[in-house]
């Protein structure tokens, strides 16, 4: 029987593609002089469609491999060492989110800037990944089932009540947790929605491991996520302003009128469906290593283009000031730079870190 690691080849190439999707997409964003970034323009709004998948896979991607990892092992409920570690995970994330936008010369005066308490993507994931243990310990003496039905459960909800909660405030908590919730002092991804994400990715995990020995499971899966997939890209937003014709729900006409979560999650899971498709393509080392570094990948980028830790990154310099040819070139640099140094960490991280303990 082939090792069942091989299976899930697609989901460090689904990594891959999406970190990298990231650094392109984060480069040219703010490096892009405005006056070319106009929608009516078909390879602007083409590549914007595109860079809006990002989030959505990576969160996607994120709670599938995390959850399957959780429940791949025969401990269940507290004792399963995943819990312990995926807890660890979770919490290094938020930790490491909070350090990229610390910035040191401040911290030296005493100064603690506003930008230092703004939640970005790995403060999401991490808390995501708690959530996702949470969810676990909570059904763990239940039947699996439990478990992938409240995952599923969790973002149908999120996604659907979206339009109700994005204006709430927060007047009696503090900016720092509000900053977890809404988006009003900046704050680039809150925990809802994009925890749906995570818990969609892990109901997809629960389904990939009851069917994992199933013959026909990739045939099924491919072929599922694609119906899916263009049914939620081309039907939801029209079912949605169906059924608040017939109830004069004004909740479903507030859906219909801003879709993007469930057409992204149509975009999710055409991604899976290619990716799966091309799955015995998709096993070269150099890609595979991107999709499971793709923390260091992250870091590094934001070292380099927001300038963490220092305030002097690419952005400083060089922010809305170029040309779509020299944005584009200097995007794809971005990407091998930050690839390669990621890499490279990879291969001598022990060696890196035993060379650094010498001087503590």
């Amino acid at each position: 029987m082939k090792d069942i690691r091989y299976r899930l080849y697609f989901v460090d190439a689904i990594r891959a593609w999406a970190i990298l999707m990231m650094l392109q997409g984060h480069f040219i964003d703010g490096l892009l002089d405005p006056v070319y970034k106009d929608l009516s323009n078909w390879k602007y709004a083409t590549w914007s469609y595109f860079r809006g998948m990002t989030a959505p896979v990576f969160f996607t991607v994120s709670g599938f491999i995390f959850t399957y990892l959780l429940v791949k092992g025969k401990e269940i409920g507290i004792k399963n060492p995943r819990v312990k570690k995926g807890a660890r995970r979770g919490m290094q994330l938020l930790i490491i989110g909070y350090l990229l936008r610390a910035n040191l010369l401040g911290l030296l005066s005493g100064k603690i800037y506003t930008s230092f308490y703004l939640v970005d993507v790995l403060h999401c994931i991490g808390l995501s990944i708690l959530g996702i243990i949470g969810i676990y310990l909570l059904t763990s003496k239940t039947k699996p089932i439990i478990f992938t039905c409240v995952l599923v459960t969790i973002t149908i909800l999120l996604f659907l009540f979206e339009p109700t909660y994005e204006y709430w405030n927060y007047p009696y908590l503090p900016n720092a947790l509000v900053n977890y919730f809404s988006k009003v002092n900046g704050s680039v991804f809150t925990i809802i929605p994009w925890f749906g994400y995570a818990t969609f990715g892990g109901f997809m995990a629960m389904l990939f491991t009851r069917y994992k020995q199933h013959k026909n499971l990739y045939t099924t899966g491919i072929i599922s996520c694609t119906i899916i997939g263009v049914l939620l890209i081309f039907l939801s937003s029209k079912l949605f302003l169906v059924i608040a014709e017939t109830t004069k729900s004004e909740f479903f006409i507030h859906i219909h009128s801003n879709n993007y979560l469930f057409i992204r999650l149509g975009d999710v899971l055409l991604v899976f469906a290619i990716f799966m498709l091309l799955r015995n393509y998709l096993t070269y080392k150099f890609v595979l290593k991107i999709g499971q570094n793709t923390l260091s990948i992250y870091i590094i980028h934001f070292v380099i283009l927001y300038g963490s830790f220092t305030g002097l990154g690419l952005y400083q310099f060089l922010k809305h000031s170029l040309s779509p040819i020299t944005a584009i070139l200097g995007a794809l640099m971005f990407m091998l730079i930050c690839a390669s140094l990621a890499l490279f960490y990879d291969r001598y991280e022990i060696k890196i870190k035993s060379k650094l303990k010498k001087y503590k």
